[in-house]
């Protein structure tokens, strides 16, 4: 049980429980509040509520949640593996780890099954796995599946040595030949969930190339590199460059004309990624083709029905 003090007026209740509860992050209270685990003199409030002084605050913190995770057998199409990595091409729709929502049935889980020994490689909740794509997202992943191959394809990640090529399908007709797309990313200033391009110094730096493939009349085909890797980059850069990835709702795909054929997931797909192996040190060049579901639209935007 905590009082808020005199010196507290006027503080939002999120904060003001940050400042004293510094083991728990904010988003994580405003998670408690927004779940009624957080009451202000017996009531349970938003997190912007204003506190007059003099309240008494009760939270109750659930205890931790279970970090095991449990194998699930799934069907994987692998691209590349061996005794130290594995290459993987993730199907849209498929959740990469567990989190909110998504307990079960994601990739980690599929890996665990199939590569049992990753087991202790890297965190409990993502056994292996050095980097992410969207669930709505398709395409390659490469996966760890020894300690030593994890820290050696972690340090290639942070020195940005690892070559990953996309294929986006955005809406309108982007103009330039090829461009380059310099600007922070952070998280959104009013909807956490979301990612936004951010003011110098309140997001990160992130760097996106792209080139044209094709232009058809109210979308483009875009090759599309990353030099870094923030989340939700490619689709927060494209978006602010007025050209949203093509089934992306959360970043403006929705606003725009609808595509001649229905969609599953995002048209964005991870179609190349290069390494150098953490063990061998030669080069792994893997690719992965356009899935049949991006495929079948481009195809009716070409007119071959």
């Amino acid at each position: 049980m905590l009082t808020v003090e005199p010196a507290s007026v006027g503080a939002r209740l999120d904060r003001w429980l940050s400042d004293r509860l510094s083991d728990l992050s904010r988003a994580r209270l405003q998670a408690l509040i927004r779940d009624g685990r957080v009451r202000v003199d017996g009531a349970v409030l938003k997190a912007a509520h204003r506190l007059r002084g003099g309240e008494r605050v009760e939270i109750q913190i659930p205890p931790p949640v279970d970090e095991t995770l449990a194998p699930e057998p799934m069907a994987l199409s692998i691209v590349y593996e061996d005794e130290h990595v594995l290459v993987v091409d993730k199907p849209a729709g498929l959740v990469v780890h567990p989190g909110a929502g998504h307990a079960r049935g994601t990739l980690a889980a599929a890996l665990l099954a199939h590569a049992p020994t990753i087991a202790g490689v890297g965190g409990p909740r993502r056994p292996g796995i050095v980097h992410r794509l969207d669930k709505d997202t398709s395409g390659l992943l490469v996966v760890a599946k020894t300690p030593g191959a994890y820290d050696g394809l972690v340090a290639q990640l942070a020195a940005r040595t690892v070559t990953r090529r996309y294929l986006a399908l955005v809406h309108g007709r982007v103009r330039a030949n090829e461009g380059v797309l310099e600007a922070p990313i952070g998280r959104h200033p009013s909807d956490r969930v979301k990612m936004a391009v951010r003011p110098a110094g309140r997001g990160k730096p992130a760097t996106t190339r792209y080139r044209v493939l094709e232009r058809f009349t109210h979308f483009t085909l875009l090759e599309v590199r990353l030099e870094t890797g923030r989340t939700h980059q490619i689709r927060v850069h494209l978006s602010s460059l007025g050209h949203p990835v093509v089934g992306d709702d959360v970043y403006g795909g929705s606003s725009r004309s609808r595509p001649p054929t229905p969609l599953e997931g995002h048209a964005l797909h991870a179609a190349a990624l290069t390494f150098i192996h953490p063990v061998f040190r030669k080069p792994v060049e893997c690719a992965a083709p356009m899935p049949a579901r991006i495929e079948r639209l481009l195809s009716r935007l070409r007119g071959n029905t």
